[in-house]
């Protein structure tokens, strides 16, 4: 089941940058909520509060229990904006869900086991997908999807088709690759040019400059006149 988060947003009127930024300065976090027929409602909620409800939490999968101005609504969270250095979030877009209509999510994926072809073969797992969509009812949102890896041998690979979410439908398509097994990477060394290895090949050759050596012959000693 997918975890529930109980949150309290206050209504707000002002809009944009500059009063999204008073609403950041006094501790508060700005958030919109929509669907379901209801016009984009502006909110706030305080920052401590928030950041200690989605604290270790699957935000993409969680219910809310948003309450509004002493009313209850479930809703999803679908996007969250945050500080590009500090943790600090910056900006939360709620989705409206009822009981009764299926929603669509995204739902991280985790890996679970240790892969034969990792402990045996001396290869490396690659996950390649982090995530999946899928459309269930709000009653029947898993909170994960553990995939468990445990028999992946060395050159093979998980799919999506390979995997199945009880109550859910997988609207990913199956031919994408979760997670394989692949050879550890090695450092490339370039092969040695043709020159490099005649240089090698060939020993350096020693001797005098013609000019020079002509220089020797001529300055020895003339025979005696007879």
């Amino acid at each position: 089941m997918a975890q529930i988060v109980e949150l309290t947003a206050e209504p707000r009127s002002g809009t944009g940058k500059g009063a999204a930024r008073q609403i950041r300065f006094g501790s508060r976090v700005p958030a919109v909520i929509y669907g379901h027929g209801r016009g984009t409602q502006s909110l706030t909620l305080d920052a401590f509060a928030l950041s200690q409800a989605l604290k270790d939490v699957e935000w993409a999968s969680a219910l809310i229990q948003l309450t509004i101005g002493g009313k209850t609504v479930r809703a999803l969270i679908r996007e969250i904006q945050r500080h590009p250095v500090r943790p600090d979030i910056l900006h939360l877009d709620f989705y409206e869900i009822r009981a009764d209509e299926r929603v669509r999510l995204k739902l991280p994926v985790h890996l679970v086991g240790t892969p034969e072809g990792v402990r045996n073969q001396g290869g490396v797992l690659d996950q390649v997908a982090r995530e999946i969509e899928i459309e269930v009812l709000p009653e029947h949102i898993p909170d994960r999807l553990d995939v468990d890896v445990t028999n992946l041998t060395m050159g093979h690979s998980l799919h999506v088709r390979d995997i199945t979410i009880a109550n859910a439908q997988i609207l990913t398509s199956g031919d994408l690759t979760i997670a394989t097994i692949v050879a550890p990477r090695t450092e490339e060394v370039a092969a040695p040019t043709a020159e490099a290895v005649a240089e090698v090949a060939e020993p350096e050759l020693i001797r005098k400059p013609r000019e020079e050596a002509e220089g020797e012959e001529g300055e020895a000693e003339a025979p005696p006149k007879g």
